[in-house]
């Protein structure tokens, strides 16, 4: 007990310390015998001085940084704070019969909400954060990266010996499909030139990957609820992705969702450093993310690149920031070699505005057109990559492998297949576009249009030619759209063996397949002819998983996979003549 003459004594030098509101984020600001000290102190000034205490750090702080504490480095994984990041013994494995209801429960789609008013505020403070991480980072990759490497991952070339590839957590396997090229109806096709010399190869492969831009992730959190917030920060998610780019180690990468601001200081350093050209266009308006084509400086040389933007101010349906990137490579190796022409886009996400997509993916196939065309009516080899929003089997997808769409009566909210309730049931208009636009129903510019599609050449694989026919003349050519290309889908989209749907993306909402590598190729059934002009020859791919296989893992993103979408990849030959 205190004497109550003595329980005032010292009160008046008693001040309040507002310190510990942010002191136990920052443990390096002060001595660690402050981080446990009451909220009341002493006057360091003693007993009745008449001189007031003001605490102030011994340096300038920036109160900017109270919520990124440093980087710590537990196990072979980086976070921030002073906790380890979840393991992988940690994440739950449901069994197969959980079910998303991706139809259903379909994501909202990703927006970036930006404020004109202070967007410059916003890029110069994320600017500063992203340079302090991505100088972490880039320095602690490069000593442990061999060793993480080795730990998590094998190599393509291992893989392909191996037949198993491992992608951080996620188990995938090599698929060689050159044994599809032996069947008896290709041993027509000869390797050997007139003269009897064995006829050259070469061979490439093709990622496509939607890395997840950091501005869309935080703008739609609600779609990554099952993902420790630790995990989604970019200073964590960078290196986990410039880890799956390095050990895919593709000749050609097309990128989806890249930020600007991570492409130009991080992304393209680190890539160029590597040995890639790197080219990348924007999304319009005050979207800050945008479509990357990088290649190896090694086997291609750049012969022209074709940012294509799909919004125009005049046109109504075209009133959305989407972008395409186009470009025209020749090989390095041999100059006989056919150039090849590679197309990347990130289509609209709303599920009911197909008529949008449909008038994007036409500007695409137009410049694809002007690009790859030879001058004589034929084109080079083409790969057509990216998050087209749209899955397997649904009209659009058919548009793209068909060659072939008929519209007339298709609602709006159907052409994508994303949208299965009762949203969208207007009917798609006809035209799809205005004629201002300059394309053609034949998916090419005005000007270089050669001549109207034969309306046989309009039918729908899907339907008889009877039913076909029962339609008008003028419906028959007004309502429909088409294209010149022979594409095929680098993958089935079920599991081999199996009806087990494959998936790209997996997240808290949804579970699909909406980002193909589509390709040029002879034969849409079975497998195409390798050696002919503007065709491909699939060598082999990196397979897909199931939905219930991402589960096991905890869906994307997780610990070791930082973008809620699988890389695809697939391996090409082109024979020289």
């Amino acid at each position: 007990m205190i004497a109550r003459h003595l329980q005032n004594l010292g009160r008046s030098n008693i001040v309040h310390f507002s310190a510990p509101q942010w002191s136990h984020h920052i443990p390096n600001f002060y001595p660690h015998w402050m981080s446990n000290c009451s909220p009341w102190i002493i006057n360091p000034y003693g007993f009745g001085s008449s001189r007031p205490f003001h605490w102030t750090p011994y340096f300038n702080w920036n109160p900017s940084f109270h919520q990124r504490p440093p980087l710590s480095f537990y196990g072979d994984s980086w976070t921030r704070g002073g906790y380890a990041p979840q393991t992988s013994n940690s994440y739950t494995s449901r069994s197969s019969g959980c079910s998303m209801e991706a139809n259903i429960d379909a994501p909202q789609s990703k927006r970036r909400k930006c404020d004109p008013a202070n967007k410059e505020e916003l890029n110069l403070s994320e600017s500063n954060e992203t340079n302090h991480a991505a100088q972490d980072k880039t320095d602690s990759v490069a000593p442990h990266g061999m060793e993480l490497e080795n730990l998590r991952c094998s190599n393509i070339a291992e893989s392909q010996e191996t037949g198993a590839i491992k992608v951080g957590a996620v188990h995938r396997t090599w698929e060689d499909v050159t044994s599809l090229y032996k069947s008896s109806h290709d041993t027509s096709e000869s390797n050997e030139t007139s003269d009897g010399k064995q006829r050259e190869a070469f061979d490439f492969s093709v990622l496509s990957y939607n890395i997840l831009a950091q501005d869309l992730l935080e703008d739609n959190s609600h779609l990554y609820r099952h993902c420790s917030q630790p995990l989604l920060q970019w200073g964590f998610r960078f290196p986990n992705i410039l880890k799956e780019l390095k050990q895919l180690d593709a000749d050609i990468m097309c990128l989806q969702e890249v930020q600007d601001n991570h492409y130009g200081m991080q992304l393209k350093p680190i890539l160029e450093s590597l040995g890639y050209h790197c080219e990348y266009k924007m999304r319009t308006g005050n979207k800050r993310d945008g479509c990357a084509i990088c290649f190896k400086r090694s086997k291609f040389s750049l012969v022209s690149a074709s940012p294509v933007e799909f919004y125009r101010p005049v046109i109504q349906i075209l009133d959305r920031d989407n972008i395409g990137l186009v470009v025209l490579l020749q090989p390095t190796l041999s100059q006989s070699a056919a150039r090849v022409c590679v197309a990347n886009t990130h289509l609209l996400y709303n599920p009911r505005r197909g008529d949008i997509k449909l008038t994007q993916l036409a500007i695409l196939l137009a410049e694809i057109n002007k690009l790859a065309s030879d001058g004589k009516d034929g084109h080079c080899p083409i790969i057509l990559c990216g998050d087209f929003n749209s899955v397997p089997d649904s009209p659009l997808y058919n548009f793209i492998r068909n060659g072939k769409l008929i519209y007339a009566g298709l609602q709006i909210g159907k052409v994508s297949g994303q949208e299965t309730g009762h949203r969208g049931q207007r009917a798609l208009t006809n035209p799809l576009w205005p004629p201002s636009l300059g394309i053609s129903s034949e998916c090419q510019y005005e000007t270089m249009k050669d001549a109207e599609c034969p309306v046989d050449g309009l039918d729908n694989s899907e339907k008889p030619m009877a039913d076909i026919k029962n339609y008008p003349m003028d419906q028959q050519t007004a309502s429909a759209i088409c294209h010149k290309f022979k594409l095929l889908s680098v993958y089935s989209h079920y599991l081999p063996g199996s009806n087990k749907t494959e998936v790209t993306t997996c997240h808290s909402k949804s579970a699909v397949t909406v980002d193909y590598i589509f390709y040029s190729a002879a034969k849409h059934n079975g497998a195409a002819m390798s050696g002919e002009d503007g065709h491909l020859q699939l060598l082999g791919k990196l397979a897909l998983l199931t939905e219930q296989d991402l589960w096991t893992v905890n869906r994307l993103p997780n610990e070791n996979n930082s973008s809620d979408h699988l890389p695809l990849l697939a391996k090409f030959r082109q024979t020289l003549t």
